[in-house]
């Protein structure tokens, strides 16, 4: 099975095992949170910081953090590279790498601008390029159940709706220091990266509901 992940799902499993092993690395060496943390007072100083970017998505805040996320990623990361590869041949291993790359910088963008100014303000985690993840397999299959909490039954389409409307209204007034801004423009870059590469998933998108 592991050797399955690797031969063809390889970029996934690469993301995966380092952003374990990172993660459970800086647990025991606490000293590392800081040096790999996104810091945007830091990054917007000194530009030679950009690499807190791409660093602070390889790390977690603890272990639910990183069991949540690298479940999420599991179940929808695999399977997403090996629905580029379907789709585009061996070259859809470089989008699935490039899809999660840029939605990892591009998730921490809004959040750079609003908390530049703020030196007492860090950020970590998998999630902005993890919600690109999912929400790039959705347009694929809008109409799949998924679990809610690992319980609560709910199509993958309506669970979009709820997940951006959430987080739009949580980015606003939620005051539970989770970095909901990551998970917003994550999910749209996921959506809006795959309509680019392949123009054809908003028509297969709809023609889910009306086919």
């Amino acid at each position: 099975m592991l050797q399955y992940y690797i031969l063809n799902m390889p970029v996934a499993s690469v993301i995966f095992a380092l952003t374990i092993g990172l993660s459970i690395y800086v647990f025991s060496n606490p000293e590392w949170f800081g040096r790999l943390m996104l810091h945007p007072y830091s990054i917007h100083r000194d530009k030679s910081r950009w690499y807190l970017i791409l660093t602070s998505g390889l790390i977690h805040k603890d272990w639910m953090h990183l069991l949540f996320n690298m479940i999420t990623f599991y179940y929808f990361g695999f399977g997403l590279e090996g629905i580029f590869v379907e789709v585009s041949g061996p070259i859809g291993h470089l989008w699935f790498a490039l899809l999660y790359v840029v939605a990892l910088v591009l998730s921490d963008i809004p959040t750079i601008r609003q908390q530049k100014d703020n030196y007492g303000y860090h950020s970590l985690g998998a999630s902005g390029a993890i919600s690109a993840v999912l929400f790039s397999y959705i347009l694929f299959y809008p109409k799949m159940m998924l679990g809610i909490f690992m319980i609560i039954p709910m199509p993958a389409y309506l669970f979009a709706f709820l997940y951006l409307g959430y987080c739009i209204w949580a980015s606003k007034n939620a005051r539970d220091g989770i970095n909901h801004d990551a998970h917003l423009f994550g999910a749209l870059t996921g959506v809006v990266f795959t309509l680019i590469l392949y123009p054809w998933i908003f028509k297969h998108f709809i023609g889910q509901f009306i086919g």
